[in-house]
C-alpha cells in the first residue's frame, strides 16, 4: 500500500497493481491523476473536481449523481467515461470501495446541502477512508483516516472531534490549502494534545505516507 498526498484534498493510492486518485481538484497539480487507473470524485466543489485534470487522464471517472449531472453539462466529453454510484454500494475498482454518506457538512443555514460520498477503500489488510467534505464517519473500523483540517464548513475542534470518533490509528491531514502556513501549524499542536495515542501527520504535496 502507498498513499501519496497531493494539493489540498487529492491523495494517491496504490495497492496490488492499482492506482485510485481521489478528488483531483483545482488546488492540485496536473501530475495527481498521471498513471490514474480510476479517478474517485466526493463531490462538485471546484477544489475537489476539476475537468481538465479529468481529461489529463484515460482513466474511468467513479463519483456519485450530482457530480455526474454536472460533468454532462460542463464538460459532457467525459460522461461516457463516468459512473455514477450512491451510498453503501461497495465496488470492485481492483480493490474493494465502499460508498460512504449522501451529504456535505454545513458551510452556513441560509445554503442548500450539497450531495457527498466518501469512499472506505480496503487495500489487503488495511482500510482508508478519504471522507470529501463531510464529517460521516465509516461504522467500522479503518486504519488510515484522510482527515479535512480547514475549511469554511469546519472548526478546528469539529476537526479533531471527527478523528477521535473515526480512532484511526493513523491520519493524515487534507483539505489543508485554506489555512496558512502558521495556522496549520497552529492544527499540528492542537492534534497533538487533543487525539491521545492516535498519530497525525501532514505531508508536503507529492510526499508518501510511510
Amino acid at each position: 500500500m502507498q498513499i501519496t498526498k497531493f494539493g489540498h484534498a487529492c491523495v494517491r493510492v496504490e495497492h496490488a497493481g492499482v492506482r485510485l486518485v481521489l478528488d483531483p481538484g483545482a488546488f492540485t497539480g496536473r501530475e495527481a491523476v498521471d498513471g490514474a487507473d480510476v479517478v474517485l470524485i466526493t463531490h462538485q466543489h471546484a477544489d475537489h473536481y476539476d475537468a481538465e485534470h479529468l481529461r489529463a487522464t484515460d482513466a474511468p471517472i467513479v463519483t456519485i449523481d450530482a457530480v455526474a449531472r454536472v460533468i454532462a453539462e460542463d464538460a459532457p466529453d467525459l460522461s461516457e467515461r463516468v459512473r455514477v454510484v450512491t451510498p453503501g454500494e461497495v465496488l470492485d475498482l481492483g480493490v474493494p470501495v465502499r460508498v460512504v454518506g449522501e451529504q456535505h457538512a454545513v458551510i452556513h443555514p441560509d445554503y442548500p446541502r450539497f450531495d457527498n460520498s466518501g469512499y472506505l477503500l480496503t487495500l489487503g489488510g488495511h482500510k482508508v477512508f478519504h471522507p470529501g467534505d463531510s464529517l460521516t464517519a465509516p461504522s467500522e473500523e479503518i486504519d488510515v483516516l484522510l482527515a479535512p483540517i480547514s475549511a469554511p464548513w469546519l472548526k478546528i475542534s469539529e476537526a479533531v472531534d471527527f478523528v477521535r470518533e473515526v480512532g484511526a490509528p493513523r491520519n493524515l491531514g487534507i483539505h489543508d490549502k485554506v489555512y496558512s502556513d502558521l495556522a496549520l501549524g497552529m492544527v499540528d499542536t492542537h492534534m497533538a494534545n487533543l487525539i491521545g495515542d492516535l498519530s497525525f501527520v501532514r505531508l508536503a504535496d507529492g510526499a508518501d505516507l510511510e
